[in-house]
């Protein structure tokens, strides 16, 4: 059998704890040729990196394709994540076009409590941009409106989630 490398046996190891290794797909476009490799590489480098919970990235810059007066390029990142929510995370923040799943290869098993976390990420990342959506398209009046709508649902959640700290402290 072979000798693992390092980046298989740190890999092992994380996928064994929970972690996901995925291939990602992004893709730009840009009138200028010559700007389109620098944003991929930035994407790579100084933002997927540097996300809370990457353990490494790497990718591939395909050569562009001219179409129409633009140009189009993509690239293929791969991406250990310690854990299923900073993969969560990076999809709603970055939208690869594409994302395919090389580890686990068969079953993936998460904690109930990073199962609750992954989905309040869920909720969070999908108020913000309800929110951000909201602000560019009512009326001002429509917007206060929904603002003291979600600062009562804050309290409600927040009221929710103490009982539930309560009830579980009584051994219920």
């Amino acid at each position: 059998m072979a000798k693992k490398s390092e980046v298989d046996i740190v890999t092992d190891e994380h996928v064994e704890q929970g972690g996901v290794l995925v291939r990602m797909y992004f893709d730009v476009q840009d009138k200028e040729r010559d700007r389109l490799q620098p944003l991929l590489v930035d994407l790579i480098n100084n933002r997927l990196l540097k996300e809370k919970g990457v353990v490494y990235c790497y990718g591939k810059i395909n050569e562009p394709l001219e179409r129409d007066g633009m140009f189009i390029t993509s690239a293929v990142v791969t991406t250990l994540f310690k854990s299923l929510g900073p993969l969560v995370n990076v999809v709603f923040n970055y939208a690869p076009m594409a994302i395919e799943l090389i580890k686990p290869e068969k079953e993936f098993h998460m904690k109930t409590s990073e199962l609750q976390s992954v989905l309040l990420d869920l909720s969070s990342v999908s108020l913000t941009y309800s929110r951000y959506m909201l602000e560019r398209i009512m009326k001002k009046e429509d917007l206060e409106a929904v603002r003291k709508q979600i600062e009562n649902r804050i309290e409600v959640g927040k009221k929710a989630i103490e009982d539930s700290k309560k009830e579980g402290s009584n051994g219920q």
